[in-house]
C-alpha cells in the first residue's frame, strides 16, 4: 500500500541537488522536516512551510520516509550507521531511501542493517543534474524491486521522469558509478574538442553546433559546455563530486579486475581541476585546463597551488580523501 502524503517526511541534505527535490515532496502535499549542515541552505524550503531538524535522528526519528543527498561516502556512513544515526534513531518499519551517489557495498550494509531492524533501506542514485532536480524530472536508479518499493513509489514520482528498477541492494549504485564513467569522457572530449576548435581559429560556438548534430553529440557538449563558451562556471553538479564518482568507478572496477584507462586519464584532469581550485565548480570548468592564464585565473584557479606541492598526491590531506572515497568499495 503507498503512503499518502499524510505521512512525515525527513530529508537530510538540502544543498544543489537536495534542496529542489525536497521542494517537490513540499509541493505535493507531504510533511516534511529538513536538516543540513548549513541551515542557509534550507531557509527557502523552511519558508515554504518545512519544519527544522538540529539533527539528522531529530529530523528522521517520526518520519515514515527518510531521504539522503549527501556529499561522500564518509557522510553515508556517518548519518546512517553512527551510534546516533539514522538506523538507530528511526522507528519500525520506516523507509531510509539514499540519493547519494556512493559505494555499492556500503549501500548493501545499510539495506542488510535496516532489515535487521525492522526497516527498509534502499540506494537510488539519481542522474539529471540541478536542471532535473529543478524540473522534477530526474532519472532514478533504484537497488530495489519495483514490487517492492510500491509504497514509495508516490514520494519518488514526485522529482522523477523515469525510474529504473535494478532489483538488489547497491545496483543502483553500480548503474550510476557506469552513468559517471560514460558521462566523464563525454565531458573530457567536449572540453578537448572545444580547444582545438579555439586553438585552430574556428568559432567554439559554431563547431559545437556542428558536433552537438552529429554523431560527435553528446549531453556534456550540448548541455553543459555552453556554460564554459559562456564564461559561466557555477556548479549544477561539482567537479569535486565528479572526481569522487570516478574514484568509487575505479574501485569497484579494480575490484572486478576491469582496467579502465579513459576513466584513469578522466580522474586525472578532473583531479588537476581540484588541485588549483576548481574543486567547487561545475564540472564545465574542465574547459579551463586548456585556456590561458588569465582566463583560468580570472575563472578563480590558483595554478601556483601545484607548484607549491610537488608531490599533491602524498599530502595527508589527499590521502584522507581517497580512503574516505574508496573505504567501503
Amino acid at each position: 500500500m503507498a503512503l499518502s502524503n499524510k505521512r512525515k517526511v525527513a530529508f537530510i541534505g538540502t544543498g544543489i541537488m537536495g534542496a529542489p527535490i525536497a521542494g517537490h515532496l513540499l509541493d505535493a502535499g507531504y510533511s516534511l522536516t529538513v536538516h543540513t549542515r548549513t541551515r542557509s541552505k534550507a531557509e527557502g524550503l523552511l519558508a515554504r512551510g518545512a519544519a527544522w531538524a538540529a539533527s539528522p535522528a531529530e529530523a528522521a526519528r517520526d518520519a515514515d520516509v527518510v531521504f539522503t543527498m549527501l556529499g561522500y561516502p564518509s557522510d553515508v556512513e556517518d548519518v546512517y550507521l553512527a551510534t546516533d544515526g539514522l538506523l538507530r534513531a528511526t522507528k519500525r518499519g520506516a523507509w531510509l531511501i539514499d540519493l547519494t551517489t556512493s559505494s555499492p557495498s556500503l549501500a548493501r550494509d545499510i539495506h542488510d542493517a535496516a532489515e535487521i531492524e525492522d526497516k527498509h533501506a534502499f540506494d537510488c542514485p539519481v542522474t539529471g543534474g540541478q536542471a532535473g532536480a529543478v524540473e522534477g524530472t530526474l532519472t532514478l536508479m533504484a537497488g530495489i524491486a519495483q514490487k517492492d518499493a510500491e509504497p514509495v513509489l508516490p514520494l519518488l514520482q514526485t522529482f522523477s521522469s523515469q525510474i529504473h528498477w535494478f532489483e538488489r541492494p547497491g545496483a543502483g549504485q553500480v548503474a550510476k558509478l557506469c552513468n559517471q564513467v560514460s558521462l566523464a569522457s563525454s565531458l573530457a572530449g567536449a572540453a578537448e574538442m572545444l580547444a582545438l576548435a579555439e586553438q585552430a581559429g574556428l568559432s567554439p560556438e559554431a563547431v559545437a553546433k556542428v558536433v552537438g548534430a552529429g554523431m560527435g553529440g553528446s549531453a556534456q557538449l550540448t548541455r553543459v559546455m555552453p556554460a564554459a563558451l559562456e564564461g559561466n562556471y557555477q556548479p549544477g553538479f561539482m567537479a569535486e563530486h565528479l572526481r569522487k564518482d570516478l574514484m568509487l568507478a575505479l574501485g569497484a572496477a579494480e575490484d572486478m579486475e576491469l582496467s579502465m584507462p579513459a576513466t584513469e586519464t578522466v580522474l586525472n584532469l578532473v583531479d588537476m581541476l581540484c588541485q588549483v581550485g576548481g574543486g567547487r565548480l561545475g564540472t564545465q570548468a574542465l574547459a579551463l585546463l586548456y585556456a590561458d592564464e588569465a582566463t583560468s585565473t580570472a575563472a578563480g584557479l590558483d595554478w601556483g597551488l601545484v607548484a607549491a606541492d610537488p608531490a599533491p598526491e602524498q599530502s595527508p590531506a589527499r590521502q584522507r580523501y581517497f580512503v574516505n572515497t574508496t573505504n567501503h568499495l
